[in-house]
């Protein structure tokens, strides 16, 4: 179905009002209106886009501010922005694979950070045997923070389990995690300090929670280094650079609506009767549902939620998202028919 304006707690689909529950826009951002205002006048002072290069003459200060300021509050020692989540991970990606030849990935990994020879981490049940030989060799290892249909972060203490002759780089996507997972919504990345990680580097969509057009890339300054001088990077244009500048000026409206969702999730957690498929946890916005009738049955409700084919899972997935921006009514609705749907 196709819409003519954007989706925030309601949307309009052939002229008749729904209630909204789908999307990734967490914190509600995209249609605040103190948020577009600082954004309106980032946009008066750097333009729409800047279609140039990073590495060209010219360079404009906002990505170093923005970039210096993002790795001292994630907890890492560089950062570095790119047009898209995705671009970010093949960046990572394509790099990494001119120097390691051994890659694995978590179960339903997203594809920006899947190598094209990257073997399971995991089969039949026990880690691959390739990470368990003799084999001196560097690996990488690639997983999202919050894997889809998941509403936990991930644990990572299967790394305990790998061999220290196995040279360890993780590599996190926290597209779904950043913004509202972890302390103050700042993810898990600086929560990882297990042994066996020789690097980690954390990918992300800028465009999901924190409601910008971006991805970002964060690691140690040696890598986010090389990664500038990547032809795939110098050859690209570079992240909205308004959109940067938006986010510095607008960190109290950040906190005041992570605030905002956490007592929504508080709400609903109370409300909530958990079962028949429910997936729910009230430190994550999105209740997954397996039943592939769920879709249609709330729209008759009034109620629309996420409901696609994704391509590393065998069936449509369905999202129930809450935001920042829905009201304790909206959240009393979904309540209730999800009680009746699963009663």
């Amino acid at each position: 179905m196709q819409i003519n304006k954007f989706p925030d707690r309601t949307i309009t689909i052939e002229n008749k009002d729904y209630l909204y529950f789908g999307g990734t826009a967490y914190l509600g951002l995209p249609t605040h209106p103190e948020f577009q205002e600082v954004l309106f006048q980032s946009i008066k002072k750097w333009g729409t886009f800047y279609g140039s290069s990073r590495s060209s003459n010219i360079k404009l200060a906002i990505y170093n501010q923005f970039e210096d300021f993002f790795a001292q509050q994630i907890g890492a020692e560089a950062s570095l922005t790119v047009s898209s989540g995705t671009l970010a991970g093949k960046l990572v990606i394509d790099y990494l694979s001119t120097k390691i030849q051994t890659f694995f990935h978590y179960p339903k990994t997203h594809p920006a950070i899947l190598a094209q020879k990257s073997l399971p981490l995991f089969k039949d049940g026990n880690l691959h045997s390739k990470l368990l030989d003799d084999t001196q060799e560097e690996i990488v290892i690639s997983v999202d923070a919050i894997l889809g249909l998941e509403v936990k972060s991930t644990s990572f203490d299967f790394l305990e389990q790998i061999p220290s002759h196995k040279k360890i780089t993780l590599v996190i996507d926290e597209s779904h995690s950043l913004g509202i997972v972890g302390e103050n919504g700042k993810g898990i990345f600086n929560t990882i300090s297990i042994d066996r990680i020789h690097q980690k580097i954390m990918i992300s969509s800028l465009g999901k929670a924190l409601g910008l057009s971006g991805g970002i890339i964060t690691g140690e300054k040696k890598i986010i280094n090389k990664l500038k001088e990547e032809s795939i990077f110098v050859s690209s244009s570079a992240a909205n650079p308004a959109y940067l500048e938006t986010y510095l000026h607008t960190q109290e409206i950040y906190k005041t609506q992570y605030q905002k969702l956490q007592s929504n999730l508080n709400f609903v957690a109370d409300k909530l009767n958990l079962k028949g498929g429910l997936k729910f946890d009230k430190n994550y916005p999105v209740i997954y549902c397996e039943d592939d009738t769920i879709y249609d049955s709330l729209l008759k409700k009034g109620i629309v939620i996420t409901n696609f084919k994704y391509p590393t899972y065998k069936n449509k997935m369905s999202r129930i998202v809450i935001t920042a921006n829905h009201t304790e009514n909206d959240l009393e609705i979904l309540s209730l028919a999800l009680s009746k749907e699963k009663g």
